[in-house]
């Protein structure tokens, strides 16, 4: 990517600096030396406030020191891998901080996971040991007394710990390990990819990407210790883990719920009087929806940031009209970390993730790694520092996924405005229908059908056909107390897609089926489809 991108961020953030020492300022450091040295600072400040738990940056490196301890004595050490499962809370984040001390490498999973995909996990991994709560510790310890994976598994909730070691045993018996010597690219997270095409893939992260990550929209979005984040994320996913890290350096504090509830979400806001509001399109979807939106206060918040799947300009302008101010869409992914975004100041333009953050360089490229011209649809890659450097144990993989050079193969198909340099995401590789022999792309259909006065929110997928090879079938959430007249939307999206890329199909559906963090899950709306037609 041209240099100007980056000189451009540096002149929106108001410094000049060279690309080299912006980059070697991202990655400076080590996860728990930077949070210990942040809790030093004032240590009294509340950190995190979970489920209306509140606890203080210096008791979350004091318990942390301590459960590290533990782990240490365990034989827990530096490179070894241990799943932590667990819905939002404070026990989930003081295990993750006090692996982090061990210099341990976390497996994040989501408490939802069923025992096939926990095994996976652990198989895939290789770990030795996890702590879990809930129907994930029931199965964890199943598949370590079953199968002998695991040697050592630690109940994140006391109550639960019968039949094992508690982490609050740990944090109380636990020597005090202060932050070890590990260096920046050491690796310190094993976070696996949604799976929504396939079996998830492990995704090595070190220090110096998940620092820069959040270093990046930190800067970017004009981060202090003032600000009060809010979100009801799983802290399984990158998205809402960041939270934790961009409270943890900076010294300011996040209000978290373990469930999202727009009520009690809309009150924690106004209460906490919350400046930052972090969500996904199913969450704002479901508060446009919902019948007390027009009472909340949302005065406090200067930003409020939609990510992990697109955010349609429909829904967009919606939300932005309650808030009162333009939601922010950004993109990234989990193999690249948090990597483009619309600007904190100036045009937040809908239907568009913005500009590359700092550090970060992004082309548009065509299917042998050539670059096109501005306008132009093609694969997003991207290369920086908080991009990983190949998939675990997947050598093929990862030279599938990666350019000469550097550049990481997104998969995502997007093209840059000529006139103003906006990135806007136009489809995925893996999802683009071939219907007679011509490409569809779901995002170009999905956004024609948003614009509909009738439409909610609309899915696109491709049923195999005798006659198309695939044929494009859509599925539609209707706009509330609204009907959906299939031969209207079929003439409203002959006005704007040519006929191949029009819907053969439309059915009607109470919602999409996501995964935690909003993600569409495709394959099930392919079965769904198949079946309707009877195939």
């Amino acid at each position: 990517m041209a240099p100007e991108t980056i000189r451009a961020w540096e002149c929106h953030l108001g410094r000049e600096v060279e690309a080299d020492s912006l980059r070697a300022q991202l990655v400076e450091g080590t996860l728990p030396q930077l949070f210990h040295d942040t809790a030093m600072q004032d240590p009294e400040r509340t950190a995190l406030t979970i489920d209306g738990q509140k606890i203080t940056h210096g008791e979350l490196d004091r318990f942390a020191a301590g459960a590290g301890g533990w782990l240490q004595a365990q034989g827990i050490g530096s490179g070894e891998r241990v799943v932590l499962c667990g819905n939002n809370s404070l026990g989930f984040v003081i295990a993750y901080l006090g692996i982090l001390r061990a210099e341990g490498i976390v497996v994040p999973a989501g408490a939802a996971l069923t025992e096939p995909e926990l095994r996976h996990l652990v198989e895939d991994s290789g770990a030795t040991c996890a702590l879990a709560q809930g129907e994930g510790l029931e199965r964890l310890m199943k598949i370590a007394h079953e199968e002998s994976l695991l040697r050592l598994v630690v109940a994140l909730e006391e109550e639960e710990a019968s039949e094992a070691p508690s982490l609050q045993q740990a944090i109380s018996e636990g020597a005090p390990l202060e932050p070890g010597d590990a260096g920046g690219d050491d690796v310190v997270m094993l976070a696996y990819t949604s799976g929504t095409t396939g079996r998830p893939k492990g995704v090595p992260l070190s220090h110096a990407h998940l620092l820069s990550s959040v270093r990046g929209v930190m800067w970017a979005w004009r981060w202090d210790a003032s600000d009060v984040l809010a979100h009801a994320l799983p802290f399984s996913h990158q998205h809402g883990l960041s939270a934790v890290h961009i409270s943890l350096l900076c010294g300011s504090r996040a209000v978290v719920h373990s469930k999202f509830d727009p009520e009690r979400l809309c009150k924690a806001i106004e209460a906490e009087k919350a400046t930052v509001l972090f969500a996904v399109p199913a969450i704002y979807e479901t508060l446009t929806a919902w019948e007390g939106i027009e009472e909340a206060d949302f005065s406090s918040l200067r930003l409020a940031v939609s990510g992990s799947s697109g955010l349609s300009p429909a829904m967009a302008r919606k939300v932005s009209l309650i808030l009162g101010q333009d939601v922010l869409e950004r993109y990234g992914s989990t193999e690249s970390g948090l990597s483009v975004s619309n600007p904190y100041d100036g045009p937040r333009k809908f239907g568009t993730v913005g500009f590359p953050l700092p550090g970060t360089e992004l082309a548009i490229v065509d299917e042998e790694g050539h670059g096109v011209r501005p306008g132009e649809d093609g694969e997003i890659v991207l290369r920086g520092p908080q991009v990983f450097s190949g998939y675990w144990g997947l050598p093929d993989a990862t030279e599938e996924s990666f350019y000469r050079g550097g550049w990481f193969r997104t998969g995502d198909v997007g093209r840059v405005d000529p006139e103003d340099g906006y990135l806007a995401i136009t489809g995925r590789l893996k999802e683009m229908i071939i219907t007679g022999g011509l490409n569809v792309y779901p995002r170009e259909v999905e956004l024609v059908l948003e614009d509909h006065a009738a439409v909610e929110n609309a899915a696109v997928v491709g049923v195999p056909s005798e006659q198309w090879g695939e044929e494009v079938v859509a599925f539609v959430v209707p706009a509330r107390d609204g009907e959906v007249d299939p031969e209207e939307l079929t003439a409203h999206a002959r006005e704007h897609l040519s006929s191949y890329k029009c819907p053969k199909r439309f059915l009607t559906v109470d919602q999409l089926p996501r995964n935690q963090v909003g993600k569409l899950l495709r394959d099930e709306l392919v079965e769904k489809a198949e079946d309707r037609a009877g195939r």
